[in-house]
């Protein structure tokens, strides 16, 4: 684990290489990053949790001839 006197030299070290000026943007980024991260993670636990307890698997079956976008060059009179 880093000490208290490691984090104000890598502090110093990310002032001097990103510089003064921007790291208010990179901290709002990094912000920004960290919570969408964190809402879908969120989303994902409750998505995964089933409703009733008994819910199945989901499947989806597709039958000959079901398209849902064609193939690049699978045009007709091509073949």
């Amino acid at each position: 684990m880093l000490g208290l006197s490691e984090l104000a030299l890598l502090l110093i070290v990310v002032i001097v290489l990103i510089g003064a000026k921007k790291l208010p943007d990179l901290a709002r980024s990094a912000g920004k990053a960290a919570r969408i991260f964190k809402s879908e993670a969120k989303a994902m636990k409750a998505d995964d949790r089933p409703t009733d307890g008994t819910s199945a698997p989901r499947v989806i079956k597709a039958t000959p001839g079901d398209v849902t976008r064609k193939a690049p060059g699978a045009e007709s009179g091509q073949g």
